[in-house]
């Protein structure tokens, strides 16, 4: 069943929490409402243990076109203080991404722009359009791309990224795959199916594996060779402990 909530409809179809942007008149512009709606979705993705992976996907022609520039407007006459809580919002967003022990798949057609690119970036596995295209537009605006910086940072690397940022230049989606953007291409017609059998194969590995597994390729960033491999060692020696390890050995070499 779905629901709607804080401009997205939220859905649990089995173990898959489906999250899509509903905000398609407006280009799924990022507003206070639709922030405080994909908190929520991430929450329930969280705190509940039939879900097992969180799709994210939007209505209509494009995924997200960024902030919602009204909104943004007025937000020159807030000052600091509420100008950073209300950034910090979104920026949190792309946090609990990171954090949430369960994959989350974005789903991307037309166009991810600006905060929109951020937050599909911000995705565990990014499956995009043949013909969907992203940018990191806030430049054009006067404005500066920050709550996407330490994404892009990390996934294309110092040169293409700061050219994406300084220019504000929109890519197609094999070159934004190339930059490490995105994780595959798919033409249009066959994204859903193959939305669809990622989705399954994720929820069909145990949950333990699979949020160990997240966790430790996020705490490896930054860290030094031996640190990893050490880190490495005891996230093995946890996972051996789990009731799910012991039963998927016991069935496989029961064959």
């Amino acid at each position: 069943m779905s629901a709607a909530q804080g401009r997205i409809t939220v859905g649990l179809e089995g173990p898959i929490l489906q999250v899509t942007l509903d905000r398609a008149a407006k280009r799924n512009a990022l507003d206070r409402a639709m922030i405080d709606g994909l908190h929520a979705a991430l929450d329930r993705a969280d705190l509940d243990a039939d879900v097992r992976v969180v799709v994210l996907r939007a209505n209509g022609a494009d995924f997200c076109a960024g902030a919602d520039l009204a909104e943004l407007l007025a937000s020159a006459d807030q000052d600091a203080v509420a100008n950073e809580a209300d950034a910090l919002r979104l920026g949190s967003l792309f946090t609990r991404i990171r954090e949430l022990p369960k994959p989350v798949v974005a789903v991307v057609r037309g166009r991810a722009l600006a905060g929109g690119a951020g937050l599909a970036t911000a995705c565990d596995i990014v499956l995009a359009a043949r013909t969907a295209s992203f940018g990191y537009t806030e430049i054009a605006r006067g404005f500066v791309p920050a709550m996407v910086m330490t994404l892009l940072r990390r996934l294309a690397g110092e040169k293409a990224g700061l050219e994406l940022v300084l220019t504000g230049r929109v890519i197609g989606a094999e070159e934004a795959r190339a930059l490490g953007l995105v994780s595959r291409v798919v033409d249009e017609a066959a994204l859903e199916r193959e939305a669809g059998a990622v989705a399954d194969a994720l929820a069909e590995a145990g949950p333990s594996a699979v949020a160990l597994t997240k966790r430790l390729f996020m705490e490896l960033d930054g860290r030094g060779f031996a640190e990893g491999i050490g880190l490495g060692a005891r996230t093995n020696a946890l996972a051996r402990t789990t009731p799910e390890f012991r039963a998927a050995l016991e069935r496989f070499l029961e064959r």
